[in-house]
């Protein structure tokens, strides 16, 4: 089994520097207004949408994000807005969906065939989104607004960044469950973007960096619900695609990584952990006795020990190395990406046990805490100084004169995953054999006569209507294309 669809949403921390209370709806709305690429505006089909669905075989009659969707209607009343204008949806030429999601701008990537192909629309999410950045801060004539690929404002806040993954329904979702979760808590080890500080009382007064900034937030271990009580595991049942066919696991503890390495392997090990999900492989004894606080457990010190519902106790990293020798021994040799994968994974942990210093130029916690520490060395200061969380916002900002990732990108001090060709690429151009293809197509040449868009579909002005909804793998794209000859 292969996934046959990935894709990455991430919304984006906002914020205007020269007002005392900016207003992150209106500012999302005008950085979404200033986009000047060719896009389809304002034609969201939210009629598609079906978040109410659980996965575990029935269907909640309201979530929290109801309520405060209602809280925000009944503040928007009072906006000379409509819903749609609030939303300003943008389906681009790439295929991808970015839009205001009421108080973040959010940028969903076209769906995707591979883990590079996919690494390269995140950062073409970042290109477009900073791009709208420089023409607002134009109109505003100067440099106020400011815009991070982070997960938390350090205020309690904290917003997400998703991996989804299309994958059959066939497989047990109680398979999934057992045999993802261990492999969720400890993936951080490589993937947490690293955050000074914690926000969670069961933290007791750390000081220090932990590995991921989500980890403060995550609360259960399966639920619907994205926005309180933040799940392991997101139960929402909400395919896009055929839903017998298809299950779409929407993923919301991950960090937003600054690092496309960090984002690359991110994926591509979930990716082969659900591949051997699927295969049955058996991983015996990696189950643990409560996963939702091993979370930050592991966040707040990557040595922890862990008790394992067989009995005994484990490391993150022993569970990951398992993770690993399991799919080398069932994928080795069978893809060349996914051999790539294979490789980055098990060099990254045996740095992780023998050298880990050796991370600094690829794993975003690991770049941060070289950083910071040399950073706090030359100033005489600890962890505990607010200076600190400030440097760590300005690391995810995506100003090119102010983000700290971007001054370490410019002085080759980290590993430059995508060239500029694959990145300007996936700026203009959707991914080739996806139905994303086909919705980036439309965009481009019929953006003017579209009525309305959705990941499963296209409606024209004529009434004539693309379903994508069964347009899933590349066979079905050709099909689909050969079909409509006037697409090509």
């Amino acid at each position: 089994m292969s996934v046959p669809l990935l894709g990455l949403e991430t919304e984006y921390g906002i914020i205007r520097e020269d007002l005392e209370n900016s207003d992150p709806v209106e500012e999302s709305m005008k950085l979404l207004k200033a986009c000047e690429r060719k896009s389809v505006f304002c034609k969201w089909a939210y009629s598609k949408e079906n978040s109410h669905l659980d996965m575990r075989g029935f269907r909640v009659a309201s979530l929290a994000q109801d309520e405060e969707e209602d809280a925000f209607c009944a503040e928007d009343r009072k906006r000379p807005y409509s819903y749609l204008d609030m939303k300003c949806d943008r389906v681009l030429t790439n295929g991808a969906r970015f839009y205001n999601d009421h108080t973040h701008p959010e940028y969903s990537t076209p769906e995707c065939r591979s883990v590079l192909s996919l690494v390269a629309h995140d950062v073409a999410g970042e290109r477009i989104v900073a791009e709208c950045v420089a023409i607002r801060n134009r109109e505003l004539e100067g440099n106020s607004l400011q815009v991070f690929k982070n997960n938390t404002d350090y205020s309690g806040h904290s917003y997400g960044t998703h991996d989804n993954y299309l994958i059959p329904r066939e497989i047990p979702f109680e398979n999934v469950v057992s045999g993802l979760a261990p492999f969720l808590v400890t993936r951080q080890l490589y993937a947490g973007a690293g955050k000074v500080g914690s926000e969670n009382p069961g933290a007791g007064n750390f000081q220090g960096l932990q590995l991921a900034q989500r980890s403060d937030f995550i609360e259960t271990l399966l639920s619907i619900e994205t926005m309180t009580k933040r799940p392991l595991i997101n139960t929402r049942d909400e395919p896009h695609a055929v839903s017998n066919r298809y299950r779409r696991l929407h993923l919301i503890l991950g960090d937003a990584n600054m690092s496309a390495y960090a984002t690359a392997l991110k994926v591509g090990t979930t990716l082969l952990v659900f591949n051997l999900i699927a295969s049955e492989d058996k991983l015996a004894g990696l189950e643990l006795v409560d996963p939702v606080a091993d979370v930050l457990k592991v966040s707040l010190d990557k040595a922890t020990v862990l008790q394992r519902k067989t009995g005994g106790t484990i490391t993150a990293l022993e569970i990951q190395e398992a993770y690993l020798e399991a799919a080398e021994k069932a994928f080795a040799g069978k893809d060349l990406e996914w051999n790539w994968i294979l490789k980055e994974w098990k060099r990254t942990l045996d740095e992780l046990r023998h050298s880990p210093e050796k991370l600094s130029d690829r794993i975003d916690w690991a770049i941060k805490e070289k950083l910071f520490t040399e950073f706090m060395q030359s100033e005489g200061m600890g962890w505990e100084d607010p200076w600190l969380k400030s440097l760590d916002l300005e690391y995810h900002n995506l100003d090119p004169d102010r983000g700290l990732y971007r001054g370490l990108q410019q002085e080759g001090a980290v590993y430059s995953l995508l060239n500029e060709k694959e990145i300007v690429r996936a700026v203009e151009l959707p991914p080739e054999g996806t139905r994303a293809q086909i919705r980036g197509q439309a965009v481009a040449q019929d953006a003017e006569n579209i009525k309305s868009i959705h990941w499963t579909g296209v409606e024209f002005a004529n009434g004539e209507i693309l379903d994508l909804t069964g347009v899933i793998c590349p066979e079905e794209v050709e099909i689909f294309l050969n079909s409509r000859e006037q697409l090509v």
